[in-house]
């Protein structure tokens, strides 16, 4: 049996039955605090013994991988690996699973959720009512906008199919230029530069740039029109936050709406509690239909390497 480190926030904060499933055939499973991502220090005190891990967003470093002597295989429940240290994982031949589309669904939903929240002035809306307030500011539909998406894989692919059925004319980057199943007539590939140039909506589905810049700094933003939206579902390193604070203080950037911080929670409220700032805490994947399929996703790709003897 094996000794497995479970650390999503989705399966620490409530019991799910798969993670149920691993614990009544015999696997010692181990948890941080419920409903937290853990720490360096609390990470150092839990991965001693550990053979498989499932693990969330919570970022691991190498110190933590040099400590897990015994690991075989960390399987993400979602898609990204930019939390995982590869280079060392890649020397301890630690193998690695990703859960590929699993929250597809949910983070697009989401995505498309923000845009309509942006465009139709909802939190101001409610905000302003709960304080016995009657707001009423100019909204805009999304049909016949200009949406730009830029990373075209699962969830990009996804809300470029939700926003081209709601009407949106859509603008595509994404270097492998999948086929996302829109009608030609509904979608153009073009280049980064040119959808930050002509979107009014900009929504981000992309791994971070290979030299760790952000993706969006103050020469992108300069070069967005005025009173665009830009969301962001996917990473907080996509952007740069103090220029993105910036361009919304001079009124170039219309609205940020995003459902990622460099810090999480936020420690300073400068950017999440601007006015011009629609703010989820990184709640994409975060419904019951994608937690279940990552998970079961997850835990399957764990038990196979598992199996395999991988590591």
């Amino acid at each position: 049996m094996e000794r497995i480190l479970v650390t999503p926030r989705s399966l620490t904060a409530t019991p799910h039955p798969l993670i149920e499933h691993l614990r009544d055939e015999g696997h010692e499973i181990v948890m941080p605090a419920p409903g937290k991502s853990p720490d360096e220090a609390e990470l150092l005190a839990l991965v001693p013994g550990v053979t498989g891990w499932l693990a969330g967003v919570e970022k691991i470093s190498p110190r933590v991988i040099e400590a897990a002597s015994q690991l075989k295989v960390i399987s993400r429940n979602g898609t990204g690996t930019d939390n995982l240290p590869i280079e060392a994982l890649l020397e301890r031949h630690i193998a690695v699973r990703i859960a590929a589309g699993a929250n597809a669904a949910g983070v697009a939903e989401l995505a498309i959720g923000l845009m309509f929240a942006a465009l139709r002035q909802i939190p101001l809306c409610d905000a302003g009512i709960k304080r016995g307030q009657w707001p009423r500011r100019i909204g805009a539909e999304i049909r016949g906008r200009t949406v730009g998406v830029i990373g075209c894989g699962a969830i990009g692919a996804e809300v470029a199919r939700l926003a081209a059925a709601l009407g949106a004319r859509i603008l595509a980057f994404d270097p492998m230029r999948p086929n996302v199943n829109v009608d030609e007539r509904s979608l153009r590939w073009t280049e980064v530069a040119e959808i930050l140039a002509e979107a009014d909506i900009v929504t981000l589905h992309c791994p971070a740039p290979a030299d760790g810049r952000p993706l969006i700094g103050a020469a992108e933003l300069a070069t967005m029109p005025s009173g665009s939206i830009l969301i962001n579902t996917a990473r907080a390193v996509l952007v740069d936050e103090a220029a993105i604070l910036a361009a919304l203080d001079a009124g170039g950037l219309g609205c940020y709406a995003t459902d990622v911080f460099d810090d999480e929670p936020p420690t300073s409220l400068a950017l999440a509690g601007h006015p011009k700032v629609i703010a989820t805490s990184h709640v994409g994947g975060f419904t019951q239909e994608s937690v279940n399929r990552a998970t079961e996703v997850a835990v399957a790709n764990l038990m196979d390497a598992l199996s395999r003897g991988e590591g």
